[in-house]
């Protein structure tokens, strides 16, 4: 265990959206970010063989009494407070985004540490750290994430299709112990100490369930047709996207009220993008989600391009325990 704070430095390559209470990105709110940190860090519990209850749901665990899921154990639930605290600089540049509203902007290096109140288990720290570099190299964080990029000059600069969280670890001043390897921490997961429950609907969200191409965007295009409505099913031109193909695949890539769509795709800075997204085993697996990529992308190669959760695991716990 350690008691000294985990100082990450994150780099934001994109602006970055930590919305307060009302909305509106007036400064770095460190609820945004724990939101999503959480959010990952249970997706990657959930690859790994653990389980993390949904803590929106009738399933969140439900006591102080020791009745904990993994998840909530570090982040806390009823009765039960965070085991850490997360700071970040007060004071960060803004950038204008639309009319009033404001995200902050690209560029950016953005000190975060956390910050231990309690005990932390070494497989906690490693844990979070891995969580970090799973956002960094493969996914967003904060809000505005499920925007669509656009490849018409008239509407690519429009807010629903600017990107949104992407950050990238720069320094960090902890590293996990090298005898702390993937198997120890699926040990520690499993262990009959923590809550196991019906994961349910939301089991989708797990790293066991994930994939990312990088270098590669979907986008609406010249021509009212859209690369992303073509992946997710949704009919083309785009003034008949709300019609969804039929088909559960498609009904439950693209979501709907309340319910998040299952692919996201960034432009990026370089304009080469990021792309990633779940299947749900009994439903869409990797192998259609690769069809549906080569249908758009013409020179796609998927057997280099795609990666799934389970790669993507071996690579953030390597033999330093997660760190490079």
């Amino acid at each position: 265990m350690t008691s000294e704070p985990l100082t990450i430095t994150l780099k934001t390559l994109t602006p970055l959206w930590t919305g307060g209470v009302d909305g509106t990105c007036d400064r770095l709110h460190e609820t945004g970010l724990i939101g999503s940190l959480r959010w990952w860090y249970e997706a990657l519990v959930r690859g790994l063989g653990g389980y993390a209850c949904d803590p929106t749901s009738e399933d969140r665990c439900p006591d102080k009494d020791g009745n904990r899921c993994v998840a909530c154990e570090l982040f806390g639930c009823t009765g039960w407070g965070r085991k850490f605290r997360l700071e970040a600089p007060a004071e960060v540049e803004l950038v204008q985004i639309r009319g009033n509203l404001k995200a902050i902007k690209q560029g950016q290096e953005i000190e975060v540490k956390i910050v231990p109140l309690r005990p932390m288990a070494e497989e906690e720290w490693c844990l979070l750290q891995a969580t970090f570099r799973l956002i960094s190299e493969y996914g967003a964080i904060g809000g505005k994430t499920v925007f669509k990029p656009s490849d018409e000059k008239s509407r690519a600069g429009e807010f629903h299709h600017l990107d949104f969280g992407l950050v990238q670890i720069q320094t960090q001043n902890w590293t996990c112990e090298k005898s702390l390897d993937l198997d120890n921490v699926k040990s520690y997961l499993t262990s009959d100490k923590w809550r196991k429950g019906d994961p349910k609907e939301y089991s989708w969200a797990s790293l066991e369930n994930f994939w990312c191409v990088q270098g590669r965007y979907l986008a609406r295009q010249n021509g009212n047709t859209s690369t992303f409505n073509q992946v997710i099913g949704r009919k083309q031109p785009k003034s008949q996207a709300q019609q969804i193909e039929q088909g559960n695949v498609n009904e439950w890539l693209a979501g709907k009220q309340q319910e998040s769509k299952k692919v996201f795709s960034f432009k990026g800075p370089d304009g080469k993008g990021r792309t990633f997204g779940f299947v749900k085993p009994d439903l869409v697996s990797f192998g259609e989600m690769k069809v549906r990529l080569g249908q758009v992308w013409s020179d796609f190669m998927p057997d280099q391009e795609f990666r799934t959760g389970a790669e993507i695991l071996q690579s953030l716990f390597s033999s330093g325990g997660g760190a490079e």
